[in-house]
Order: structure tokens, then C-alpha cells, then sequence
């Protein structure tokens, strides 16, 4: 027989692996925390301190011009002297790889962006952990999915100062917490066939967890389109730890007028050491 009692704690399990994957994830050796620096790229070439090669783009996309001596690696095969890397959509990053560094060329907001990654940067190296507030399953509610009748394109800001982002809105999530009333968040196509994601902002925000976004990712809806939202999985985007990010801004309409206490909560790295 399964009590209460043991529910909470194989809930709680849960949280622990998922959130200790996400943790291993974030650290990773060329994840964000590696970043050394967030270049923007125009038709001048120009050279940088952290990555090989003189950058520029042209009407053929991204190029790269390397001197003797340097090379890149891209998809196992070695580039040398004056590459092009073609044009780059948008929110779509290449990774060439530079002795223990990877060097990622990237689009956002319209912009060619170039952002090396150290194993050795000392962000990363004193990471130890995001704080969380403790799971707890009352924030963990079934809402339902209310698809548009067609897909919408939503403008929404970036932390980056005059950037912006459109993406493709395909509905929204309806749900009810435990203070009774109704919400609905706008939803963007996740990583997974089917499943969203959710940028969204709270009560908490500013005070507790970061205050420019938090994000949510919710699995694909079942054939009644339920969902399960989890704001026990919120977690922080990479801005939360580091300037060189461009991530976007929620829409507007996804600024909740409740204090979500769920999911990770203001690093460390941007509240003293605390």
C-alpha cells in the first residue's frame, strides 16, 4: 500500500535527480558558465582575445580568416586559412572546436554572434550550485493546453539592450494554483516534438529569483491536452549567471501577479556569494 508519506517522497526523489541532471548540465565543460566573452559580428574583420581568427560577415554569412598556425575544428573536419560558414538561422549555433575551447557562431535577433567557451573560465571553475526553494507538490498542478488556431509570431525584448526576439507562439496553458484563480501563459515550442516551453515572471521575481525571467518547459499534452506544469522545474536561463547572454524577455502577458516559491532561485553568482 502507498501512503501520502511515501508519494512526497518519491516526488521529492524526482526533483532531486532532475534537478541534479540540470545542475551537471549547466557546469558542463563548454556550457554557459564556460563563456569567456559575447562578440557582434559585422563586416569588418576583426580579432579577439579568446578565440583564433580574424571574424567577419559578408553576403556568404559568417567567415573566418586564420592565420598560420591556427586552425578549427568543425564537425571533425580541420578549417584552415579563410573559411565561410554559410548563413546561420536564427536561434541556430555552430560549435568549432579550438584545443580545449569551443568557439560558437551564432544568429540572435537578427545579429551574428560569436561566443568562445573556456573549460578553464573562472565562472565555471567556482560554480558549486543553484539554490531552490524545496519541492513541494502543491505547485505542481494539471492545466490544459489551448492551442491558436494557427501559430503566432511574438515579439518579445532580450537582456541585451535593443534586441529582440520572435518566436512562434502555438497556444497557451490554462491552470489553477491553490489561491484558486485561473492563468494563462503563452507558450513557444520546446526542445522535444510536441512539448512548450514557458518564460515567465512573478511576485518573486527581484526578490527571490532572478528578476528578468524564469523558465519553465512542460511536456508534449496528452490526447484531452492536459499538461502537467511543474513551476517545481523553473528554472533560470543563462543572463541569470552571466552578461554574455542574449535570452529573451517573457511577453507580456506572461508576468504572473502571484508569488510562485518553486524552482531555482537567484544564483549565487548574482547575489553576493550568498
Amino acid at each position: 500500500m502507498t501512503t501520502g508519506n511515501d508519494d512526497h517522497e518519491d516526488f521529492v526523489r524526482q526533483w532531486e535527480e532532475w534537478h541534479a541532471a540540470h545542475e551537471r548540465a549547466l557546469a558542463d565543460p563548454h556550457g554557459f558558465l564556460a563563456v569567456t566573452g559575447l562578440y557582434w559580428l559585422d563586416d569588418e574583420p576583426t580579432r579577439f582575445p579568446d578565440a583564433p581568427g580574424a571574424w567577419s560577415v559578408t553576403e556568404e554569412g559568417v567567415g573566418v580568416r586564420l592565420d598560420d598556425g591556427e586552425e578549427l575544428v568543425l564537425d571533425g573536419a580541420a578549417l584552415q586559412g579563410h573559411h565561410h560558414f554559410g548563413t546561420i538561422p536564427e536561434r541556430v549555433s555552430l560549435f568549432a572546436r579550438s584545443g580545449d575551447a569551443v568557439i560558437e557562431i551564432a544568429r540572435r535577433g537578427g545579429h551574428h554572434i560569436l561566443r568562445p567557451r573556456h573549460p578553464d573560465n573562472g565562472l565555471r571553475l567556482n560554480y558549486t550550485h543553484t539554490p531552490a526553494y524545496t519541492p513541494d507538490p502543491r505547485w505542481s498542478v494539471t492545466g490544459r493546453y489551448l492551442p491558436f488556431d494557427a501559430p503566432r509570431a511574438v515579439t518579445v525584448g532580450a537582456v541585451v539592450e535593443g534586441l529582440q526576439h520572435v518566436y512562434d507562439a502555438p497556444g497557451q496553458i490554462e491552470f489553477e494554483l491553490a489561491d484558486g484563480r485561473s492563468y494563462r501563459l503563452t507558450a513557444f515550442n520546446g526542445s522535444r516534438p510536441g512539448s512548450l516551453q514557458v518564460l515567465f515572471t512573478d511576485a518573486t521575481s527581484g526578490v527571490t529569483t532572478y528578476p528578468a525571467n524564469r523558465a519553465l518547459s512542460v511536456a508534449a499534452p496528452d490526447d484531452r491536452g492536459r499538461v502537467v506544469v511543474d513551476f517545481n522545474r523553473a528554472t533560470n536561463l543563462p543572463c541569470a549567471y552571466t552578461d554574455l547572454a542574449t535570452c529573451p524577455l517573457p511577453p507580456s502577458e506572461n508576468r504572473l501577479p502571484v508569488a510562485v516559491e518553486a524552482g531555482e532561485r537567484i544564483p549565487r553568482e548574482r547575489s553576493g556569494g550568498r
